[in-house]
């Protein structure tokens, strides 16, 4: 399982960390980063609560 963000698909609205704060953040140029890679619940409600689409799980 790896985790990835299209930084071009993020809006940097920061959903993702709202839903899963353990795996994602915000970095400096305030778009989505996976901060550890772990396949908790959460990841899946942020992929599904991000508005561009930019989070993949493969």
């Amino acid at each position: 399982m790896k985790i990835f963000v299209d930084k071009e698909k993020c809006l940097g609205c920061g959903a993702c960390v709202a839903a899963c704060s353990e795996v994602f953040m915000i970095d400096k140029d305030g778009k989505c980063k996976v901060k550890v890679q772990r396949k908790l619940s959460c990841v899946d409600q942020a992929v599904d609560v991000c508005p561009g689409n930019a989070i993949k799980v493969e």
